[in-house]
């Protein structure tokens, strides 16, 4: 049974950073594409960041949120630097054992965690 528990979130002002996890069972991070989504309230979830062989980003987070695994711990990270309101939601882990270039899509994902709440404030 797969099971991905995302840890790590919560309320910080504009300009900080958060650190979040997923620790995953019953799969292992090293072999399934990891993947971050969000989703603020009255609009649709969206791709955040994955990793498979390499990573991958939305261009509203190039360059401030970087993804990473540590198989050892079978855990995903989400560092989340320069944080803005608009990076305000609900942050999902997911993973899928296929790779292909659709890897922004949610539906592509065969695995979720509950999420997380990252707030943002101005």
């Amino acid at each position: 049974q797969v099971q991905l528990v995302e840890s790590g979130g919560g309320l910080v002002q504009a300009g900080g950073s958060l650190r979040l996890s997923c620790a995953a069972s019953g799969l292992t991070v090293g072999s399934y594409a990891m993947g971050w989504f969000r989703q603020a309230p009255g609009k649709e979830r969206e791709f955040v960041a994955t990793i498979r062989r390499g990573t991958y980003y939305a261009d509203s987070v190039k360059g401030r949120f970087t993804i990473s695994r540590d198989n050892a711990k079978n855990t995903v990270y989400l560092q989340m630097n320069s944080l803005q309101p608009e990076d305000t939601a609900l942050y999902y882990c997911a993973a899928r054992l296929s790779w292909d270039s659709f890897y922004y899509t949610p539906k592509n994902y065969d695995y979720w965690g509950q999420g997380t709440q990252v707030t943002v404030s101005s």
